[in-house]
């Protein structure tokens, strides 16, 4: 036999023997933030080490199963990406960054943003170290006028000066004796260069009868004599109504909506004359259930 294929046989029968003795390998541990793929853990088998996005690989990229049933070399790490420096937008500044070694920032690390006074930022106010290590979009500071504000009907501003206001500037509102304010009393210079929802002063109500006694705030009261001013929008008053076949009366609210008052349909102002022979249904018995 040539002396070559004779030791090429050799070697064949060394490495058999070598596998059949050697060992399977152990699963390989989870990689934290990768993947680990492989078919077998025999003798020579090899596995293959990748990271999710937004990590880098640090070490190795594979590892063969050794006659010892151990892995070859030491497993790598899936390290997070980094970020440089953000940019800062003119006439803005950093208002929240959280503190790490080196001042690096890592993939999902989150920054915050805000603008000098009277700035308005544009954009998202935070921005996000990506997978590629660079920043998701950066915000703008930008100048925001509004004109100066016009008054409300029946009310009026309070301390307004005649000039250009600036973003997040406020003025106030107020309103005429009587009238009431719904809504904010505040209005604010937005980013769209408009003043935010002003409020509305809601008018008082005339009570359209010239007498009658009636419930307001829980007490009996002569609307010629205490109420001949009226009401407050959103104040109620509750009207004695007769129940003919009962003898008896009932109440039914009435509220001031705005300047309207609506005299409910089963109240009769009474005449001079009725009020000397018949009894006032204020004065009746209360009826056990509304008609």
């Amino acid at each position: 036999m040539h002396p070559l294929a004779l030791l090429v046989g050799i070697v064949a029968l060394s490495h058999g023997a070598l596998a059949a003795k050697a060992k399977r390998c152990t699963p390989p541990g989870p990689l934290e933030n990768g993947k680990i793929d492989f078919v077998e853990l025999q003798y020579q088998s090899t596995i293959n080490f990748s990271c999710e996005p937004g990590y880098n690989l640090v070490g190795s990229k594979t590892s063969q199963c050794m006659s010892d049933g151990k892995w070859t070399g030491i497993f790598p790490q899936c390290q997070p990406v980094t970020c440089p420096p953000p940019p800062i937008p003119e006439f803005g500044v950093l208002s929240y960054r959280r503190s790490k070694p080196g001042n690096v920032s890592h993939f999902l690390d989150t920054i915050t943003f805000e603008c000098v006074p009277p700035m308005a930022l544009f954009g998202n106010e935070t921005a996000t170290c990506t997978a590629n290590g660079t920043w998701s979009s950066i915000p703008e500071c930008k100048v925001v006028t509004c004109p100066t504000p016009i008054g409300i009907e029946n009310g009026f501003i309070e301390f307004a000066v005649r000039r250009t206001y600036h973003y997040n500037e406020s003025v106030s509102f107020g309103c005429q004796p009587t009238y009431v304010m719904e809504g904010s009393k505040h209005s604010r210079c937005e980013k769209s260069g408009n003043w935010s929802t002003k409020p509305i002063c809601r008018a008082p109500c005339k009570i359209p009868v010239k007498k009658a006694v009636v419930l307001y705030n829980g007490e009996k009261k002569r609307v010629q004599n205490d109420l001949k001013e009226g009401i407050l929008h959103g104040e109620t008053v509750s009207f004695f109504c007769k129940n003919k076949e009962k003898s008896c009366a009932y109440t039914v609210d009435v509220a001031c909506v705005d300047g309207n008052f609506t005299l409910p349909a089963c109240f009769k102002e009474r005449g001079f004359f009725s009020t000397l022979v018949k009894k006032d249904p204020s004065d009746m018995k209360p009826c056990e259930d509304e008609a």
